[in-house]
């Protein structure tokens, strides 16, 4: 069903049986992650922009009790309606919020108190769906959000974890892969006025569209992602104190956090790097796509290639459907080498920064109500990466999907892929 310009995406309307599988599943899987986690490790908080494991579990249980429960279930009544308050996000008109840089503080709820709401939600969500009439459009998007917080939730556990001095494991080591890197080449398009953006035929968040058309010039993708060997090599050329590789408010943050190599990498005596995962340290590989950089970052290393980054209207035209490549259902936790012939890695494996400014496309219009706060108010001083990572669920790889993160940010799985003009 094709949507107009003036009208917000968001989904299909699932068959009720398929919209409780989504649901169903969805919500193991958030469980699932926290295997083997200790209630230790699933409150701290490291840093502003990360949040604990138990946030995560408690505001996408709130997700749905705000939006779909209090307005589509009669009688429903919360577990503790101050919980509204706690894990809220950032919806003003869906009322007040707790600090977020202080919800490492919250030790109260338990975990354990947390899980049992948890369920609570799950519960009242299954009569609604038995029933088969509820806001079936909210549901997926609850669902696609909470998507989007199981990964969020392992980038902000690595990011915790790594600065334990004991370095622990969330999961066991596994053998790097034994294929060899596909050697890096270039994959040229002819440009043209094209289209991008969703169009309304399955579920996407309200930023993905409305379709629109856009000219580009004839231009070039590299046929992978940028590798860490070719990072080593930026590093060995004093690419981090070269400033004028870098632009200017980039080179400041790095002379203010020290920056001299992507994020959790440790370089040992002898001066071989290690890397921290959520597998434990990890010798460097050199064949592995880079990963964990910032947008700073990736435009100084292109500039350093005689290349640049795309834009994000260029990487859509350039891909097709999503292909094989590491992901949250294959459980490797980190990036896969790039094979094959054409272009590798678009999918999974690590999120690809953009030249591109998140902002608004022609048309877009946020959905009315506090569900209107989800995308379009972050819509300033942000980039878009495309493409996904291996955190990322499979459901949201899409040619259409834009995430967004500013600047300075690399806790998150970010890489690059270079451009150039043709």
């Amino acid at each position: 069903m094709a949507r107009s310009a003036s009208q917000p995406l968001f989904a299909e309307t699932l068959a009720p049986d398929r919209l409780a599988e989504l649901f169903r599943a969805t919500r193991e899987r958030t469980l699932a992650l926290t295997e083997g986690l200790a209630p230790e490790d699933m409150t701290v908080q490291s840093m502003e922009d990360a949040s604990p494991t138990k946030w995560h579990l408690a505001h996408t249980s709130w997700f749905f009790e705000e939006f779909v429960l209090r307005p589509h279930l009669d009688g429903y009544r919360s577990e503790d309606e101050r919980f509204a308050f706690l894990f809220n996000s950032y919806y003003v008109k869906a009322g007040p919020r707790f600090a977020r840089h202080q919800r490492g503080l919250v030790t109260r709820p338990t975990v354990a108190e947390v899980l049992d709401y948890r369920a609570s939600v799950d519960a009242a969500m299954s009569r609604l769906l038995e029933r088969g009439d509820g806001p079936a459009d909210l549901i997926e998007l609850g669902c696609h959000h909470e998507m989007q917080h199981q990964e969020l939730l392992l980038t902000d556990l690595l990011h915790a974890l790594s600065h334990n001095p004991l370095q622990p494991v969330y999961r066991a080591p596994t053998p790097v892969e034994s294929i060899e890197a596909a050697p890096a080449g270039w994959v040229a398009f002819e440009g043209g006025i094209v289209e991008i953006g969703h169009g309304g035929e399955s579920f996407a968040f309200d930023c993905e569209g409305p379709r629109h058309e856009v000219l580009l010039r004839p231009y070039e993708l590299a046929s992978r992602a940028v590798t860490c060997g070719e990072w080593l090599a930026f590093m060995a050329d004093g690419g981090y104190e070269t400033p004028d590789l870098w632009l200017m408010d980039g080179y400041a943050t790095v002379e203010r956090e020290g920056w001299r190599a992507p994020a959790y990498w440790q370089q040992d005596e002898d001066g071989g790097w290690a890397t921290y995962s959520l597998r434990g340290a990890q010798p460097v590989d050199p064949e592995a796509p880079v990963s964990h950089v910032s947008y700073y970052e990736a435009e100084a290393f292109a500039r350093w290639a005689g290349a640049r980054l795309p834009s994000e209207a260029e990487w859509e035209h350039a891909a097709g459907e999503p292909a094989e490549g590491n992901t949250l259902e294959t459980r490797a936790l980190r990036p896969r080498r790039a094979g094959g012939p054409g272009l590798a890695q678009l999918w999974g494996d690590v999120w690809e920064w953009t030249g591109s400014a998140y902002l608004p496309y022609p048309g877009f219009r946020a959905p009315e109500g506090a569900v209107g706060e989800y995308n379009g108010k972050f819509m300033v001083n942000q980039f878009v990466l495309r493409g996904g990572s291996a955190f990322t669920p499979e459901a949201q790889l899409r040619r259409t999907y834009r995430n967004f993160f500013y600047p300075h940010h690399r806790w998150q799985m970010t890489g690059l892929r270079l451009a150039r003009d043709a």
